[in-house]
């Protein structure tokens, strides 16, 4: 049960692309650098071979124009251009040139069309972090919701641990994250949405399964079955059996709360777990009194880090679901 980075893939999105790094140098005297800010112009005066019409269609003065090719031929040391009368023509270096400006350019449309596309309020995309146990009923009725309104925006879903959803979140890589225990580092700005109940599962064959609630103290010597660390109920068990005056015995450790109640009903141990959607056999959860065993949910995101339309828009619809997040009718 050891595949810890799940990346779900229920998305109508787009992968994150990869930041390759840059093939240039950056510097005052590096040619791309020089070169940035006129590679329109000269393509466009390359295009027309008249610099009247190519500052025509740039929309600036002509004489402007003129200063900026001849200041990019002095900086290059490059004759770049022949005039002949108010007609120009391409030298064997200006040729050169226009092709890799022309590239260039038509990869900066591309890129732009791209950012364009990925932050329209219509149509773009979020990139939404969550936790297992909300994968499903609670995010489908937060999507499906959400989605009523906003019927072009696409997700980019990922579950996976809160520790490594949290590093990903701050690397850019997710707009936002559904999480618990709830982070209280100044870089991130987290809002608690909702509190849900865990219960102790045991054996329907165990002992404690004819009561209904239970002190967490009365299983300190049980086995149980608990999620790895880095995943956030871990820490909540451990937190609430050291309230509770014991440290947890762990005979299994899994990633999905499903197949650990499946370990509870096969007679393994005992597990601290949010509600099943629908009662598994061999299984009988009950209340605990004492602690409160009830762990908080909420929505996080970089602090001062501006959201894309779409994303700002789902987290505004998100908070404003607090207190209902558990409600999936």
């Amino acid at each position: 049960m050891h595949e810890r980075s799940q990346s779900a893939s229920a998305q109508s999105a787009l992968a994150q692309p990869s930041l390759a790094q840059p093939s240039f140098e950056l510097g005052p005297d590096a040619p791309g650098v020089i070169l940035a800010p006129r590679l329109a112009q000269f393509a466009a005066v390359a295009r027309l071979e008249h610099i009247t019409r190519a500052a025509e269609e740039l929309g600036m003065p002509q004489p402007t124009l003129s200063r900026a090719i001849a200041r990019l031929e002095a900086e290059l040391g490059v004759a770049l251009l022949a005039r002949q009368g108010r007609a120009v023509r391409l030298t064997r270096a200006g040729r050169l040139l226009l092709d890799a400006v022309e590239r260039a350019l038509a990869e900066l449309d591309r890129g732009a069309a791209a950012m364009l596309a990925e932050t329209d309020p219509a149509s773009g995309r979020v990139a939404f972090g969550f936790l297992h146990t909300m994968g499903t009923d609670a995010v489908p009725a937060l999507l499906r919701g959400f989605r009523a309104d906003h019927p072009g925006v696409r997700f980019q879903l990922v579950q996976d641990y809160v520790a490594a959803m949290l590093e990903r979140l701050r690397a850019g890589e997710l707009d936002l994250c559904l999480v618990s225990p709830i982070p209280s580092e100044p870089e991130l700005t987290a809002r608690q949405l909702d509190e849900q109940q865990l219960y102790l599962a045991v054996p329907a064959d165990h002992r404690l399964a004819v009561r209904r609630r239970i002190r967490l103290a009365e299983a300190a010597e049980e086995p149980f079955v608990a999620v790895e660390y880095g995943y956030g109920l871990r820490t909540i068990t451990d937190e609430f059996c050291a309230q509770a005056g014991f440290t947890p015995r762990i005979a299994f450790e899994g990633e999905d709360t499903e197949t650990l109640r499946g370990l509870v009903a096969a007679g393994l141990g005992v597990a601290l777990l949010p509600p099943g959607l629908v009662p598994r056999p061999g299984v009988v959860e009950l209340a605990v009194t004492a602690p409160r065993t009830r762990r908080a949910i909420g929505l996080a995101w970089v602090t001062g880090r501006p959201l894309p339309p779409p994303a700002e828009a789902f987290r505004d619809f998100v908070l404003a679901r607090r207190g209902r997040l558990l409600d999936h009718g």
